[in-house]
């Protein structure tokens, strides 16, 4: 695929650093010329200074051959911009962060996929894990997470069926029990202390699920 990511923050950075090892051609466009010549140190793109909300920028990028545009800057309407002249360019796959969750209409209107605000997303997951440290995420796909949550002595689903769970948008894939036994989950299952978890959540439904999964299965959580 031939990608351009525009912003080289952490999240553009990190971008780059996997599109590069999945062996994507990569256009970076930063309008800091020392981010860029930095990227180039490190990685085999093409990098372009300037301001992605100028057609002549995008055209020396390349937008008329890119099969994605990736919007990562902490500016809102540099990336409504950005991705609005990547779809009058007819770019395919078009995804932005958006850093307002007040501005996400814009994008959806404008038909980009959007991720909403990192910054808090991240923020969460952070503080929902020092509530449970036991919690582990193992993968992050498309449109959801996979983790595993341990029940803990004492709490308050301990002893009861799984159908007398409070759920939210996600779906437990497997219990793991002490000795190693794998249980697939079904609602006359009892649930036992130490019993783990594994879970699939929507990914705009995982504050809630982290939240709803907590209060049930530690011995005591806010």
């Amino acid at each position: 695929m031939y990608i351009i990511i525009v912003g080289l923050g952490g999240i553009g950075r990190n971008l780059t650093k996997l599109a590069v090892e999945h062996s994507h051609n990569v256009v970076v466009i930063d309008q800091n010329e020392s981010r860029c010549s930095d990227v180039l140190e490190h990685y085999d793109v093409l990098a372009v200074t300037g301001n992605a909300t100028d057609k002549t920028t995008l055209e020396e990028a390349g937008i008329d051959r890119a099969d994605a545009l990736i919007a990562t800057t902490s500016d809102d309407s540099v990336n409504l911009m950005t991705c609005w002249l990547a779809k009058r360019f007819r770019v395919p796959n078009v995804v932005s962060i958006v850093n307002q969750p007040s501005h996400s209409d814009f994008f959806k209107e404008v038909g980009v996929r959007i991720s909403e605000n990192p910054d808090e997303l991240v923020a969460s997951r952070l503080y929902y894990w020092t509530q449970n440290p036991q919690l582990q995420q193992l993968a992050s796909i498309p449109g959801g997470s996979i983790f595993e949550i341990v029940a803990e002595t004492g709490a308050p689903i301990v002893a009861h069926e799984i159908r007398e769970l409070k759920v939210k948008d996600f779906v437990f894939i497997a219990i793991r029990r002490a000795g190693g036994e794998l249980i697939i989950p079904s609602g006359s299952v009892k649930v036992q202390a130490g019993d783990t978890f594994t879970v699939f959540t929507k990914k705009k439904a995982e504050n809630d699920c982290l939240r709803l999964l907590n209060k049930q299965l530690k011995k005591s959580a806010e």
